[in-house]
């Protein structure tokens, strides 16, 4: 074994990988401004080749496959140091973004704020910065609030979720869109034309509301508009593929109309 890849070899080994999975979290941060920017999984082989080739890699959960950032996208990292924390169960990658690194096309995944607990002087050191209440007894008072809104929350990560699935799909079609492998019904709807795709989603329309009137009577029906759902999302994206509309577009009319 050469000396590089006795380095590489000895570096994957300080990682503690998780013993059911054998993943572990990787945090990617802007080598230049130190902005964390998304937080994703690898496994050995990841790693192995994101040391190899300084390009970040990663493992999908959901498509359980290999992935490397912005293969679809065009959005690389350029890889310029991989660190391992004190307890070896999770890495940092430092890299060069060309490009957005979240798949809303915002620059960093964690754009979105929750707490500004930051913006109040004084706030944990001074209750008098808050009219004497201390940061317990705001607690206190909210937590019915919390138990209110808990499902609120539920449902929002299951958004989240949903959306990270979606992005998964957009990769699969933008992949079918450019290999165009033989046998893939995604292929013949592209070979097809937008008509064919605007029709298609016409139908899965269709069907989507007639599952609908059926799931107000049963958990069957509930089922039934689940998956007339995932059909009508899939064509969709493939509708947009075929006619040049990227997810970005959409976003961007979504995000104007929500100001």
């Amino acid at each position: 074994m050469e000396r590089g890849e006795r380095g590489v070899t000895a570096a994957l080994d300080v990682v503690r990988y998780d013993a059911a999975t054998g993943l572990v979290p990787v945090v990617v941060q802007d080598a230049e401004d130190g902005r964390v920017l998304m937080l994703a999984y690898a496994n050995r082989e990841a790693l192995k080749r994101t040391l190899a080739t300084g390009q970040a890699w990663f493992w999908s959960r959901s498509r359980q496959a290999y992935w490397r950032k912005g293969a679809t996208s065009g959005n690389t990292q350029q890889v310029v140091e991989v660190r391992v924390d004190c307890d070896g169960d999770a890495v940092l990658y430092r890299v060069l973004p060309n490009g957005p690194a979240c798949h809303t096309g915002e620059d960093t995944c964690f754009y979105r704020q929750v707490d500004r607990v930051a913006d109040v002087p004084g706030s944990m050191a001074n209750p008098q910065a808050t009219g004497g209440r201390t940061p317990a007894a705001d607690a206190v008072s909210s937590s019915r609030e919390t138990v209110e809104t808990s499902k609120g929350n539920r449902d929002a990560d299951s958004i989240s979720g949903l959306l990270d699935t979606l992005a998964d799909l957009w990769g699969v079609v933008d992949h079918r869109w450019r290999e165009r492998p033989n046998g893939s019904y995604t292929t013949y709807l592209f070979t097809q034309g937008v008509d064919k795709a605007a029709k298609k989603l016409g139908e899965e329309a269709v069907e989507t509301v007639i599952a609908a009137k059926n799931a107000v009577e049963s958990a069957a029906g509930q089922a039934e508009l689940a998956a007339e759902s995932a059909d009508l999302l899939y064509h969709l994206l493939v509708l947009w593929k075929t006619a040049g509309l990227s997810p970005a577009q959409v976003r961007a009319v979504l995000k104007a109309r929500a100001q």
